[in-house]
């Protein structure tokens, strides 16, 4: 019996057939909204995985119809847990929003991320950290940090290099737009759009699992090393985040949303 699956976890579902993980993000209420407790089980899980060589392939889905909403506010807005997140974004190494995301691409077997009902702000993080996306036709994507006064901190600058082009991530992470499944195969977000998309993941799951494992390894090694990154670009993301969280129009962006009438002051950053 694989320790994965018995282990007992508080925001995920998690289940093993034929050597395939199955990780469900869990927290049907939030619409799976990711709090700090699911980012650190996620971060628990992606090291077991590490650890466990019979595995052949995990497939990252959303209960319920819906993969993930991004981070849940009301979680981030408790004053502990905004300490915990402040020292994140100080501390020198990678904060644990990037780690949640990024260690999905260091785990040793293809990880593949089934989207469906929402994937906004860090759920599209989370996703494009995946070595495959699969998304349903309607499914609803965004690069959502904008709409809040923020950027994306979760490792964009690793995880969207070499998958969207420049331009078209700079246009969606400027816009906050939300385009459908459909769209984001067009625009490069998403491999493939399904009808059945955790049906056609657990095909290609099947499919990597009839080669070696050392082959499929060393294919997901050498494609990330093609793209691999400055941990500078991290530590900006950082920076950035902590600069637009104490400027001005942080707060105008967060009253923007609820009174589109708001208008923001004149740009206060070089």
């Amino acid at each position: 019996m694989h320790a994965i699956a018995t282990h007992q976890y508080q925001t995920l579902q998690v289940s093993i057939t034929q050597d395939i993980l199955t990780v469900t993000l869990s927290r049907p209420q939030k619409k799976n909204a990711m709090s700090f407790e699911m980012m650190r089980e996620l971060i628990v899980v992606a090291g077991r995985i590490s650890k466990d060589k019979t595995l052949r392939a995990v497939i990252l889905d959303g209960a319920e119809g819906t993969f993930c909403t991004g981070i849940d506010l009301g979680d981030l807005n408790q004053p502990k847990n905004q300490a915990s997140a402040l020292w994140e974004l100080i501390k020198p190494s990678q904060s644990l929003f990037q780690r949640v995301c990024l260690i999905w691409r260091d785990v040793p077997v293809p990880v593949i991320a089934v989207l469906e009902g929402h994937c906004l702000g860090a759920g599209l993080q989370l996703a494009l950290a995946c070595d495959v996306r699969i998304s349903s036709p309607d499914c609803k994507l965004a690069i959502m940090e904008a709409k809040w006064g923020l950027v994306p901190d979760m490792g964009l600058t690793q995880s969207g290099f070499g998958v969207v082009r420049a331009d078209i991530l700079k246009e969606l992470a400027m816009s906050a737009r939300v385009i459908d499944g459909e769209q984001g195969k067009q625009l490069g977000l998403i491999s493939h759009c399904s009808k059945s998309p955790l049906e056609q993941a657990q095909t290609l799951a099947a499919e990597f699992a009839q080669r070696s494992p050392d082959a499929v390894l060393a294919s997901k090694r050498i494609v990330n090393a093609m793209y691999q990154q400055s941990a500078l670009t991290l530590y900006k993301e950082k920076m950035w985040q902590l600069k637009l969280m104490l400027g001005r129009n942080r707060k105008l962006a967060v009253k923007k949303a609820k009174e589109a009438g708001t208008t923001f002051t004149k740009r206060q950053f070089r």
